[in-house]
C-alpha cells in the first residue's frame, strides 16, 4: 500500500507526542522533514531512514515524500506541534491530486497554543484567536487587522513565529497595535523552548511585552479582558463561578 502520514510531533520531546504519532514514525521507511524538526525526532529513531530540506522548501518536501510514497514506500513526514496548524497538511493536500495512487493519512499532534498555555496557566479556557505575524505568506495589513478584529471581539490572542532576524521588532509592532484596543496592564505571557532544552515561561503585562525580546522559538499569548495573572500563572475564566 502507498502510504503517506502528515504527523504532528508535538513540542518535540517524546513525552509531548501522541502514540498515533510514535506509531507512524515507527512504523515508516522513510522519514521526511524539515532539518531542525528531523533532528528532534531522529535520536528517537536512530535507524530510520530520513529526508530532510532546510527552511523555505516546503513544497520540494512535500512533492519528495509524495514521490517516495507513489514508489512504494512507507513515508512519514513531521511537522512541528500540529500537522493540520502552520503544518504541511494543507499544502500536502494541494499536491496529492497528481499522486492519485497515495493515501493520505493525518495525524494530529500538540500545537504551541496547547503546551505553551499549560505551561504558562490557563490563559485559553476561553474563546481565543491564533494568529502568525510571519508577513511571508501573509500580508502584514491583513495580519494588523486580524489583531485589531480579535482584540476588539473580546478574544485571548496566541501569537505564533513572532520575530525573527528579519522581523526583530514585529512583536513590538503587533503590540503597538493591539493597544490601540487593549490597556497596557493587559495580563500577557511568553513561553519559549517549549518542550526542549531552555524551556521558560514568564507573565507579564502587554507594555512589558512590547519591550521584551522575543524568537520564532516562542509563542506570545495575550489575555482578554477577564484574565488574570493568578500567583504567577496567566488565567482566563470561563465564568463558571458566574453561574
Amino acid at each position: 500500500m502507498k502510504k503517506l502520514y502528515v504527523v504532528g510531533i508535538g513540542p518535540g520531546e517524546k513525552e509531548g507526542m501522541t502514540f498515533a504519532a510514535w506509531e507512524a514514525i515507527a512504523g515508516c521507511d522513510i522519514l521526511v522533514g524539515y532539518t531542525k524538526y528531523v533532528e528532534l525526532v531522529k535520536p528517537l529513531f536512530p535507524d530510520k531512514a530520513v529526508f530532510q530540506t532546510g527552511m523555505m522548501k516546503e513544497v520540494d518536501r512535500c512533492q519528495k515524500a509524495l514521490e517516495l510514497a507513489q514508489s512504494g514506500k512507507t513515508i512519514t513526514l513531521v511537522c512541528s506541534g500540529d500537522s493540520g496548524i502552520y503544518g504541511m497538511a494543507g499544502l500536502i493536500y494541494e499536491l496529492a491530486p497528481s499522486f492519485p495512487e497515495v493515501e493520505i493519512k493525518i495525524v494530529s499532534g500538540v500545537t504551541a497554543a496547547s503546551s505553551g498555555a499549560a505551561l504558562l496557566g490557563a490563559p485559553l479556557t476561553h474563546d481565543f484567536a491564533v494568529i502568525s505575524l510571519s508577513d511571508l505568506l501573509t500580508p502584514w495589513d491583513k495580519i494588523e487587522k486580524r489583531l485589531i478584529n480579535s482584540a476588539e471581539a473580546g478574544l485571548s490572542i496566541v501569537l505564533y513565529n513572532p520575530a525573527s532576524h528579519r522581523r526583530a521588532d514585529y512583536l513590538q509592532r503587533a503590540c503597538d497595535i493591539l493597544m490601540r484596543v487593549l490597556p497596557g496592564e493587559t495580563v500577557c505571557g511568553i513561553a519559549r523552548n517549549i518542550g526542549r532544552d531552555g524551556e521558560s515561561s514568564q507573565v507579564l503585562t502587554l507594555a512589558q511585552l512590547r519591550d521584551t525580546e522575543a524568537d520564532m522559538f516562542c509563542t506570545v499569548f495575550i489575555g482578554n479582558e477577564t484574565t488574570k495573572n493568578i500567583d504567577g500563572k496567566m488565567v482566563t475564566p470561563r465564568g463558571y463561578r458566574n453561574v
